[in-house]
């Protein structure tokens, strides 16, 4: 999978993200990978929810990974352990 069809999760509105998806499929990409970090996970799920629901039906979800991700910061000697998810969607 390469990087042009990854949606990043961040703090913008939830339809930001479902249009973003929206338009990878529109230009033509059979998959589209939606990952989120943290506090975002629950916003990727309401994307995915939000894009089959309501606005292309003809989607699936095809696979969904979880795990965690050790964050190292200057401020703290000790790295922090952050969950991940990552949501595959196929047409």
């Amino acid at each position: 999978m390469s990087r042009s069809n990854i949606v990043f999760i961040g703090r913008k509105p939830i339809l930001n993200y479902v249009l973003a998806c929206m338009t990878l499929f529109k230009n033509g990409q059979d998959e589209v990978m939606v990952k989120a970090r943290g506090r975002s996970i629950s916003m990727a799920v309401d994307v995915v929810e939000v894009m089959r629901n309501r606005y292309m039906t003809d989607i699936t979800v095809n696979e969904i990974n979880i795990g965690t991700e050790a964050l190292t910061s200057p401020d703290r000697p000790q790295p922090t352990n952050v969950s991940t998810i990552e949501i595959k969607l196929h047409r």
